[in-house]
């Protein structure tokens, strides 16, 4: 495995159960300048994100077999990902869910649906903030 250059673009895994969306902010993100991971459920994100260790992670929070919330838990008790910014994405915009995202670990909260350009501006903001690469 060759160390990565400073000019590799930042790895962002997506973490959606819902194809479509996987699809579109995967495609999105990639025309932005990143690279792409993709993972269907909590355990897959779990699997990728300790193979892979991406630069930043948008983790929806309702999946199947773990959901997102443990996933992040998960994730930030673990030395080898405990650093990697997660970007919670969820359909309910209930008050006081972006506190508890946060309490779980996630480092930011977008409300589902949002707009490609909103998410990646979110992403680039999240990674500048943590010392990331910022492409584009």
């Amino acid at each position: 495995m060759t160390n990565p250059s400073p000019t590799t673009k930042p790895l962002v895994l997506v973490v959606d159960d819902y194809q479509d969306a996987r699809e579109m902010y995967a495609e999105y993100l990639e025309f932005s300048g990143f690279r792409v991971a993709e993972a269907k459920n909590g355990q897959e994100a779990l699997d990728k994100a300790f193979e892979l260790r991406p630069d930043i992670i948008l983790m929806d929070l309702s999946l199947p077999i773990i959901d997102g919330w443990e996933a992040t838990r998960r994730l930030k008790n673990d030395d080898r990902t405990r650093t990697i910014p997660v970007v919670a994405l969820t359909g309910h915009a209930m008050t006081g869910q972006s506190d508890e995202a946060k309490g779980a670990g996630c480092d930011s909260f977008v409300t589902k649906p949002c707009l490609p350009d909103a998410l990646v501006d979110e992403v680039r903001r999240v990674l500048a903030t943590r010392g990331g690469a910022r492409p584009g």
